[in-house]
């Protein structure tokens, strides 16, 4: 039942951010043609805005949830086992932590923001601090899932063989 759910997050997440892409697309195309022809419509700058902060929340999230940040794991890997678990954990701690803190953050902004109307959209500001909720929830909760795997796992994940340096 839960890998559903999280199966079904993931595809939302991927769903939305590709509407967010098209979106912005459209919208910055839209601005760009409209003020070469002299006749600007100023909510485009201000809806790309909104988009793009979007697309940068559901990007973040999707790479968080694949495990394709970057992440450089050269010194970590020279570590004994134990010392590489150790430090594992105290990442994952720490990633757990700056979601908590992005979350309540973005919430606190969301609150601010609720009277505040956009200058050229009829929409609240709190949108544009919105995402940071999401965002802040999905890494402290794939913290704690990363942190549990790291606690039940008995070697760290090995990188391929052909580049100890790989980016993950």
């Amino acid at each position: 039942m839960l890998r559903r759910l999280v199966g079904a997050f993931d595809k939302v997440a991927a769903f939305a951010a590709c509407v967010a892409v098209v979106a912005l697309l459209g919208c910055v195309s839209l601005g760009v043609i409209t003020r070469s022809m002299g006749e600007p419509l100023i909510w485009t700058d201000e809806l790309s805005r909104f988009l793009m902060v979007w697309l940068a929340v559901f990007g973040w999230v999707l790479a968080s949830r694949k495990r394709i940040h970057v992440r450089i794991r050269f010194f970590q890997d020279l570590l004994p086992p134990r010392a590489h678990k150790a430090v594992e954990l105290v990442i994952q701690i720490a990633l757990t932590l700056f979601g908590v803190l992005v979350c309540a953050y973005g919430l606190s902004l969301v609150a601010k923001n609720l009277d505040l109307e956009a200058t050229t959209l009829p929409i609240s500001m709190s949108w544009m601090y919105a995402p940071m909720v999401l965002a802040g929830m999905v890494a402290a909760v794939q913290g704690v899932r990363e942190a549990v795997g790291a606690l039940k796992r008995e070697k760290p994940i090995a990188l391929p063989s052909h580049d100890k340096a790989t980016v993950e």
